[in-house]
């Protein structure tokens, strides 16, 4: 008899201790409004997954990209950024493409020229300013993007 009270003891916790934890987890599946701090980190993590600017501010980069420090050179002074930035990443060089012709005419670059391979080069135009990005297909894919200032000096260029 008491070891049959002992027994039925126990099956009355662990249903006590099941019954619990089917509420803590019923509970924590019902809608619950946000507050406005809630909604703030929500909008700020979905800005977390678009592109971003880095070293030059008028050149968007996707963010699936990541910077290559030991292969980039930035010279920038007051108001002002050249050189080299080199990225890496697995993106699909067409929507790459896509993305560079999009969103760099949103940052008043002109596209100049393209060749298209599986070396694919852009050439980008400001009243200022030249971007040539250089996209290399392999293991994954690599960009550089070379901005430089124009000469002010007519026929100072290469070819006379």
């Amino acid at each position: 008899m008491a070891g049959q009270k002992r027994v039925n003891s126990a099956i009355l916790c662990i249903g006590i201790v099941i019954c619990l934890i089917f509420l803590i987890t019923g509970c924590s599946t019902l809608p619950s409004e946000r507050s406005d701090s809630e909604s703030h980190e929500a909008s700020r993590q979905k800005d977390k997954t678009g592109p971003l600017y880095y070293d030059f501010g008028d050149v968007l980069i996707p963010r699936e990209l990541k910077v290559d420090r030991k292969s980039s050179f930035i010279y920038t002074t007051s108001g002002f950024s050249a050189g080299v930035l080199v990225l890496k990443g697995r993106v699909e060089i067409g929507s790459l493409i896509s993305f560079f012709e999009k969103n760099m005419a949103k940052d008043n670059w002109r596209l100049i020229s393209s060749f298209k391979s599986s070396r694919t080069i852009m050439l980008f135009q400001k009243q200022n300013r030249w971007c040539v990005i250089n996209i290399t297909e392999g293991m994954s894919t690599r960009i550089e993007i070379w901005v430089a200032p124009t000469m002010n000096e007519p026929g100072s260029g290469l070819l006379k």
